[in-house]
């Protein structure tokens, strides 16, 4: 694999919600750039998949399996994962629709999924990044963390928590060697609803949804050293809807 960009070969990094998607992009970019991926899901199918399209292209990988609804299960990915250098909560899910509409139990579940086990997950990982020397976290956040979406309160609502906390963690951890940044993407051609997707990027100034490999550029870049006077920064790549 050829890097364009320097300093994760032989780091350790972390993908939550790394078999599609742009959690798959990205897991997939890491690698190019030299790290050595765990890609985290719930599916081994789908993991092991990634995991064989990253070592046929000549990096490294490996897959774990973890259910992040479930405190247990995030200390357990936690220690299998080991001596991580890079953590990307990517992981999560979207829902939208009228707020009269949602029940309490997908309501937490949102809460659990897109700010529970994030916030868990550097809890048990940033200190051993910091005692290592420092660490690169990135938090996938959403344009709907800025932006009012009618029919997205909620989920609107766990992507401002994730942004705040993504600046009180650069606070934090950041004076021992952990930059702690977030990437706010904008519509992204995923496998979810491409109708919707579609409409939402004919509403940037670009006039169109992103593919994951492009959010995946973004984060891979603030993961890197390239990026090493950056922190406590939310990146929007959002083809620009933010900005009207």
């Amino acid at each position: 694999m050829t890097s364009t960009q320097p300093g994760l070969d032989g780091r350790i990094a972390l993908v939550t919600g790394g078999t599609s998607g742009i959690g798959r992009a990205t897991a997939v970019q890491l690698a190019r750039e030299g790290a050595e991926v765990i890609v985290h899901g719930r599916d081994a199918d789908r993991g092991e998949q990634v995991v064989a399209e990253i070592t046929r292209a000549g990096g490294k990988a490996r897959f774990i399996a973890a259910d992040l609804s479930d405190p247990a299960e995030i200390r357990r990915l936690a220690d299998e994962a080991g001596e991580v250098g890079v953590l990307v909560n990517n992981a999560g899910f979207s829902w939208f629709g009228p707020t009269a509409d949602l029940d309490v139990a997908t309501y937490d579940a949102l809460f659990d999924a897109n700010v529970r086990a994030p916030y868990f997950l550097v809890a048990a990982l940033a200190p051993r990044m910091a005692a290592n020397g420092g660490g690169s976290i990135v938090n996938v956040a959403s344009m709907a963390g800025t932006v009012g979406l009618a029919g997205g309160a909620a989920y609107g609502g766990t992507k401002a928590t994730l942004t705040a906390m993504t600046r009180a963690w650069a606070a934090e951890f950041s004076p021992s060697g952990v930059r702690v940044n977030a990437v706010a993407p904008g519509p992204v051609f995923t496998a979810a609803d491409p109708e919707r997707i579609e409409a939402l990027g004919a509403t940037t100034p670009l006039g169109r949804a992103a593919q994951a490999d492009e959010i995946a550029q973004v984060i891979t870049f603030l993961a890197s050293p390239a990026a090493a006077y950056v922190t406590g920064a939310t990146v929007a790549a959002d083809g620009g809807r933010t900005a009207i």
